[in-house]
Formats: C-alpha cells, structure tokens, sequence
C-alpha cells in the first residue's frame, strides 16, 4: 500500500510539473508571437463590420472616427458621414478604444504607403486640409508627390486650383503630417 501512495504523489508531481511547463510554454509562444504584430496589424482588426469609433491622438488633438482602412503607414477614418481623415500612423501618439486582436494585412496592403495614398488624392486635384504633427492646418492642392515629401500649392480651402488662387506652394516632408482631409 505505501509503495502504491508513493508512486501515485510522484506521478502527481510529475503531472503538475508537465503542466507547469506546458504552461509556461504556451505563455513564451504568445508572447513571442505578440512581439511580431505591428500597429498596422492591431488596427486592421479595429475595422470592418461592427468596427466601433476609436479615439486617435495626434499630437495636440485627438480625432474620433471609425477606421475604415489601414495601410504600412496610414489609417482611413470615418470622422463622419462622408468625412474620410487620412491618418499617418507616424503621427499617432495613442488610440483609445481598441479592442484586443490583430489581422495580417495582405501583399497589397503592405505595400500601398502613404505615398501611395497621397498620389491617388493628387490625381483627383481636390482641395485638401493638411495638419502637421504640431497642429498647423494648412488648405490647398497635392501637386507633386516625391519618395518622403510632397508639395501643397496652397489655397483657400474654397477654390480651385489656379494660379491666380495659389498663395504659395510648400514642400512638405512625410514625417511632419499628421492628417490629410479632402475638402
């Protein structure tokens, strides 16, 4: 009977010492697999049907919205009805509101940059407002859209591109935008 009681704790321990160690294993693969998600994955999941409003910091302000898209280097929201906010994700100081997830985007997704993004909105010659990161708002029309920078022709808001409307034109590096609305 003692041999029967011995052997029985020592299958016990060796069962919990197995579980303790599957356990830590299954805990050291999460976080593994954690660490290789980035923000564009994290906030693909915050999109799509049922997607709820998330609160965007960026830098002074914060924007409210829907996420309607995200690329390697920018977010759509939806700020309102018909009121679409590119986003660039270097600008992104925190985003309240997001659940816990994460999507893999897709080849094509990874590889539409802002870039990308900023040529499509200067095909269209729509009047756009552009923030930087410190909060400056400044309106006018996408021109020409390098590797890391863009030029802004700038006027108000309310016109059309023209050069009697032009009051100037800036060059303006990727890394100062903090978001792009067309008007």
């Amino acid at each position: 009977m003692r041999w029967d009681l011995l052997f029985d704790d020592l299958e016990a321990q060796l069962g919990t010492g197995d579980a303790l160690e599957r356990d830590a294993e299954v805990a050291d693969r999460t976080r593994r697999e954690r660490a290789l998600l980035d923000l564009q994955a994290r906030l693909l999941a915050q999109t799509g049907p049922g997607a709820k409003p998330l609160g965007v910091v960026l830098g002074p302000r914060e924007v409210a919205g829907r996420l309607l898209d995200v690329g390697p280097d920018w977010a759509l929201l939806e700020t309102g009805p018909g009121r679409e906010l590119l986003v660039a994700l270097a600008a992104v100081r925190a985003v309240r509101g997001a659940r816990p997830g994460a999507r893999l985007p897709s080849v094509v997704a990874r590889r539409f940059t802002l870039g990308a993004a900023l040529r499509a909105v200067s095909r269209d010659r729509a009047p756009v407002e552009l923030t930087d990161v410190d909060g400056r708002a400044r309106t006018g029309t996408v021109d020409v859209v390098g590797a890391d920078h863009f030029d802004l022709a700038e006027h108000p808001g309310d016109e059309v591109r023209r050069p009697g409307n032009v009051t100037g034109t800036v060059l303006v590096p990727f890394s100062a935008i903090a978001s792009v609305r067309r008007l």
